[in-house]
């Protein structure tokens, strides 16, 4: 395969990656690998931006919808996967398109993963029974204490991220990010990125007018739905956890709203700096037709 491309595309969320992916996947008469932790469940639909029936119909995609909440998803699964994947695609095409936003998932299709070094028992027995106590909000400031670097570009809404970073970090003196190998194991087949970029002040009107236009379509019902479930990591994630918040009364719905739109601004700045560290990333402005020659 090592005459065949794959084609990635990153950006921060609501930059307009989905439609962007489908258009060049079926211009080049190819499939697309999701690289997006939240749209492979089934279960999440509204919150996470699937990519439309449409969309779906017109290009076959790959991790979406393809596990449950009750799965065990981690990025070395979707390394093994999508390698896969890609190998299935290059069997007819020439070409593949991979999209997405996680950057772990990114550096685990392009790179692969890292050895961490095993975290002493004591200390995770330690992090995780005070985050049980003291909560999300505890675990958070911590992280933010501890390991700039990961609260600056790390995934500050997971608590299992949180959790590993924390525990990283108090086991070895180091963040977690420095365990990031300098060079990537050797795949089959040519990486191109390519990232889609929009003017900050237009990428917030974007996040505010799709949050909008979630609620509109049924985020809440959605939400409400998957109560019974509200501690699973799958769904500690923006847009589920604020509306969680809501319905459990601890704030009204305009309040959750606007924090969905908040975070999802923050969240969009964090992946920005992790890809901003990325020298091969070819960085075109969203709102241009997307050339690839």
């Amino acid at each position: 395969m090592a005459d065949k491309t794959l084609i990635f595309l990153v950006g921060p969320t609501a930059v307009g990656k989905t439609a962007a992916a489908v258009r060049l996947a079926k211009g080049l008469d190819t499939r697309i690998i999701s690289a997006d932790s939240r749209q492979c469940f089934k279960e999440l639909n509204i919150g996470v931006a699937k990519p439309s029936p449409d969309e779906l119909r017109a290009v076959p995609h790959y991790f979406i919808g393809s596990h449950s909440i009750f799965d065990e998803v981690t990025a070395a699964l979707f390394e093994e996967l999508s390698l896969q994947w890609a190998a299935d695609i290059f069997r007819d095409a020439e070409t593949a398109v991979a999209v997405g936003g996680t950057g772990l998932y990114i550096q685990a299709l392009c790179e692969g993963l890292d050895a961490i070094p095993a975290i002493d028992a004591t200390i995770r027995h330690d992090v995780r029974a005070q985050y049980e106590a003291k909560g999300m909000a505890w675990l958070q400031e911590q992280v933010r204490q501890e390991d700039p670097d990961f609260a600056q570009a790390g995934e500050m809404h997971n608590p299992q991220r949180l959790l590993r970073a924390l525990e990283v970090r108090r086991s070895t003196g180091r963040s977690i990010f420095l365990f990031r190998t300098r060079v990537g194991k050797e795949r089959p087949f040519r990486i191109r990125k390519i990232g889609l970029r929009l003017p900050k002040e237009e990428l917030h009107r974007r996040i505010d007018t799709r949050v909008d236009r979630m609620m509109e379509e049924g985020l809440l019902e959605e939400v409400r739905g998957l109560l019974p479930h509200r501690d699973r990591n799958a769904l500690r994630t923006v847009g589920y956890t604020e509306l969680f918040d809501h319905l459990a009364g601890t704030i009204t719905l305009d309040e959750a709203v606007a924090r969905i739109k908040k975070n999802t601004r923050q969240y969009a700045k964090r992946q920005l700096t992790w890809f901003n560290r990325d020298p091969s990333i070819e960085w075109k402005d969203a709102d241009r037709p997307l050339s690839i020659a």
